[in-house]
C-alpha cells in the first residue's frame, strides 16, 4: 500500500460505485468513500480474554480495517489496480490478530478476511493462521464457482494437509458486513462456516454447520449480532455502534466442550485510531504503539 495508490482511490471515487453492474443496497458511497477511501486504516486495540486448555489467559486483540483493490482472478491484492481496471474488486479487508501467552510459550493469530464492497457475493478469499511454539496451523478459502475451496496445513498428523469444499458463507465475514452495513448480515436459520480461528483451537472438521442467526438493540447506540450452533455448542456475539461507520466495539465466544466445560473468550475495545502505518515503519514511530495501548 502506497500514498500513490490511496490518491488514486480518491481519484477515482466515481468510478467505484460503477464498476459492476450489481451494487450492495444500504452502502452509502457519499458517506463510505469519505470514510474509508482517505488513505488510512482503522486501527482498533482491543483488551483479550482468550480462554485456553481451561483457563482465561490476558493479552491483545487488533482489528485493522483498510480498503484495497483486489484481483477478481488471482484473489490476491493488485499491485497496479489502474493497469487493469476490468479485474480490480473494490474490499474491505479485516485483517485481526490475537496475542495471549499459554503458560511458558506465546500463541499469535491472525485472521484476514476480504470482503467486496459493491458486489453482493461471498468474501472471495479468508486466511487464519495458528502458531505457536509446538508448530503452525494454516487455512485458505478461495470462493469459485459457487464453492469454497478450501486448503488446511497442520503440524497435527491428524489433521495434515488437506483439501474440501464447502457450500456456505463464512463467519468471519460478518464483521465486514457489519462494516459495510449491519443491515446486510443474513438473520434466521442459515449454513455458516464457523470461525477458522475456533475451528482450529478447538480441532473440529472443517465444514459448514447449521446456525441462526439474530440482532438485538443494547442501548447507548449500541447492538449486537448473535451466531448460535447447537451442533457444536459454540455461540459468538459481536457488539457494534449503530451508527456509520458501525465501528466494532467488542466480541464474545463462548464454547461449551463435550465434557460440560465452557470457554468464554471476550474481547473489549480500548482504543481506536486512523493511520497509515504502512508508511510509519521506521524506528521513530515505535512510540505510536504506546498510544494504541500495545
Amino acid at each position: 500500500m502506497k500514498n500513490k495508490l490511496f490518491g488514486l482511490f480518491l481519484v477515482m471515487i466515481p468510478l467505484f460505485s460503477a464498476c459492476g453492474s450489481s451494487s450492495r443496497e444500504g452502502v452509502d458511497e457519499t458517506q463510505f468513500a469519505g470514510y474509508w477511501y482517505q488513505g488510512k486504516a482503522e486501527i482498533n486495540v482491543f483488551d483479550l480474554q482468550q480462554s485456553r486448555y481451561g483457563e482465561v489467559r490476558g493479552g491483545k486483540a487488533v482489528m485493522i480495517f483498510v480498503t484495497e483493490d483486489f484481483s477478481r482472478k488471482k484473489q490476491v491484492k493488485l499491485d497496479k489496480p489502474e493497469d487493469n481496471r476490468a479485474d480490480a474488486q473494490k474490499v474491505i479487508k479485516l485483517n485481526m490478530t490475537r496475542e495471549f501467552l499459554t503458560g511458558v510459550y506465546p500463541y499469535n493469530t491472525m485472521l484476514s478476511v476480504f470482503t467486496p464492497i459493491y458486489d453482493e457475493v461471498h468474501s472471495p478469499k479468508l486466511t487464519a493462521s495458528v502458531t505457536e511454539w509446538c508448530g503452525q496451523a494454516f487455512t485458505q478459502l478461495n470462493f469459485k464457482n459457487g464453492n469454497y475451496h478450501a486448503k488446511q496445513f497442520s503440524y497435527f498428523e491428524s489433521e495434515g494437509d488437506t483439501e474440501t469444499k464447502l457450500n456456505a458463507m463464512a463467519e468471519e465475514e460478518l464483521f465486514n458486513l457489519i462494516r459495510l452495513n449491519p443491515d446486510l448480515v443474513p438473520m434466521g436459520n442459515q449454513k455458516l462456516i464457523p470461525s477458522l480461528i475456533f475451528q482450529r483451537f478447538a480441532h473440529i472438521p472443517l465444514k459448514a454447520e447449521q446456525a441462526t442467526t439474530s440482532k438485538k438493540e443494547l442501548g447507548s447506540n449500541q447492538a449486537e449480532i448473535e451466531v448460535v450452533y447447537n451442533e457444536i455448542s459454540r455461540k459468538i456475539t459481536i457488539r457494534y455502534q449503530q451508527f456509520f461507520p458501525y465501528e466494532i466495539l467488542g466480541f464474545t465466544e463462548t464454547w461449551t466442550k463435550t465434557n460440560g466445560q465452557q470457554e468464554v473468550t471476550t474481547a473489549t475495545r480500548s482504543t481506536m485510531q486512523m493511520m497509515d502505518y504502512w508508511n510509519k515503519n521506521e524506528k521513530v514511530y515505535e512510540p505510536l504503539r504506546k498510544d494504541l495501548g500495545l
